[in-house]
């Protein structure tokens, strides 16, 4: 076997062989000679037909399946032209007249100068229907949320946060809100990603137009690319006309969650629409000119994503005009708290309690906990809390160990240290009579101004030094009422 100007070249076949190897491929095959006749059919393909292999083999095409016609078979097409076919939808009857759908690549082959004609196809009947199903579901969806679109979505004020880089990411957003540029958004998992989406949206000039998300890891390719650009009638057996979600947020705002998780084909399509502003149906013929704004989110570090393939390079620079970083929970200090009283507030009305903060000992494990599920974690977190708390008025640590992951390697450590430290302290004789958590404040108070007097006040080389973080060395040295300038 040998490849020759694009098509394969088959010098001595032996079909008993070649009948044996692909019975066990994945693929369906079915090879045609020159006059159409089925030479060979594996079992995979009489499963994707539901077809019988000894009543295909040695006979014609067209007797076998009689709704397919010279035109409409894509085998018999590469018999009379000779040129390949790619990922070829094809709907058709089996004998039984069950409907059957297959992508199909279809390929021509030489056996003895003689043109043959080899088909893969992989069966889709099920993928499409439930494709039919999510485009309908969607588009009522959208549709529903459009006749209330300015009561639906979020803006800056809901953003909760006094941190410093929260407060420069909104700046940012704001003014980027000014403008129509496209926006790609990076942060973790429960950062607010579609929060900062949808709060541009509605601050832009395009605040009375349509705003639609789509994440794009929860479909297959072939189902988002239709869903994203629409489909036409005739493009293929059975398509309808049906308008995408460029289409549908024309004049509006298009948010693609999880940019990363999109094919590079489908991404270089999307480059497309950024650079001329147009989009062509999938199976259509003509070009549709948009106007809409991309807004794009990735919950990875682009250059991470781009090194390992699941980034195009000139997508990112087109996306990433305006580029926007979210903080994670874990870097905003005090925001924990801020945020732990607001979710106490929505609890509190919805549950019909009255819980009026955290216990100082939870404040202490929110501080050092790393927040791998960032806000989305902390809410979940507040409201678990609540529905256990009982006649409490305030959160204590039993209410919320329960919901929080592990802790990470670094509050291990940062416990070490302070049982290390402190056992080189020497209580004082009239120290016996206090209690436990008096004398653990004390050694602790001790161990903290012997750290800042090393560092000459500097609590970011103090923090170091002790083990923790900065903003939970803060919360110590207030709670101690330390007076940092003495150290200076």
């Amino acid at each position: 076997m040998k490849l020759e100007k694009g098509e394969i070249i088959l010098d001595s076949p032996d079909n008993k062989v070649l009948q044996y190897v692909l019975d066990n491929t994945n693929e369906g095959i079915h090879i045609v000679d020159e006059a159409g006749k089925t030479i060979v059919y594996n079992k995979k393909m009489a499963e994707l037909e539901n077809m019988e292999q000894n009543f295909v083999l040695n006979k014609n095409l067209l007797e076998v399946f009689p709704s397919l016609n010279e035109e409409s078979s894509t085998l018999l097409s590469i018999l009379k032209n000779g040129e390949k076919i790619k990922n070829n939808q094809q709907e058709y009857l089996n004998k039984s007249g069950q409907k059957v759908t297959t992508i199909n690549t279809t390929i021509p082959i030489k056996v003895n100068n003689k043109r043959w004609a080899l088909e893969i196809a992989r069966d889709i009947t099920d993928i499409k229907n439930l494709y039919q199903k999510i485009i309908k579901l969607q588009e009522k969806l959208y549709k529903t949320n459009n006749l209330d679109i300015n009561n639906q979505y979020f803006t800056f004020k809901d953003i909760i946060g006094e941190d410093k880089k929260l407060k420069k990411v909104i700046e940012y957003s704001q003014q980027a809100a000014k403008t129509d540029s496209s926006v790609l958004i990076v942060g973790k998992t429960g950062t607010g990603k579609e929060l900062f989406a949808q709060s541009i949206h509605n601050e832009s000039r395009r605040n009375n137009k349509p705003f639609i998300a789509q994440n794009c890891a929860a479909l297959p390719e072939n189902l988002l690319e239709g869903i994203l650009f629409g489909t036409r009638r005739g493009g293929f057996t059975g398509a309808v006309n049906r308008k995408g979600l460029f289409e549908q947020a024309n004049k509006g705002t298009l948010l693609l969650d999880e940019i990363n998780s999109m094919s590079t084909a489908l991404q270089a399509k999307l480059l497309r629409v950024l650079q001329e502003g147009t989009i062509r149906p999938v199976g259509g013929k003509k070009d549709i000119r948009v106007d809409l704004r991309i807004i794009a989110t990735i919950n990875t570090s682009p250059v991470t994503a781009i090194k390992n393939g699941n980034l195009r390079e000139d997508l990112y620079y087109r996306l990433g005009v305006v580029l926007l970083y979210l903080p994670v929970l874990a870097e905003r200090g005090s925001d924990v708290f801020i945020l732990s009283n607001h979710f106490i507030d929505v609890f509190n009305e919805k549950f019909n309690c009255h819980v009026k903060g955290l216990d100082d000992d939870v404040k202490e494990i929110f501080l050092e906990y790393s927040w791998p599920g960032n806000v989305r974690q902390l809410e979940h977190v507040i409201e678990g809390a609540m529905n256990i708390i009982g006649d409490n008025n305030l959160i204590k640590p039993e209410h919320v160990k329960p919901f929080l992951l592990k802790k990470d390697d670094n509050t291990k450590n940062n416990e070490e240290v302070h049982l290390n430290e402190s056992n080189e302290i020497e209580l004082n004789k009239s120290d016996s009579r206090i209690s436990l958590p008096k004398k653990l404040n004390k050694i602790e108070k001790k161990i903290i101004i012997d750290a800042l007097e090393k560092t000459n006040g500097n609590i970011t080389r103090a923090a170091r030094k002790l083990g923790l973080k900065r903003q939970s060395l803060q919360y110590r040295i207030n709670k101690h009422k330390i007076n940092i300038d003495i150290f200076g």
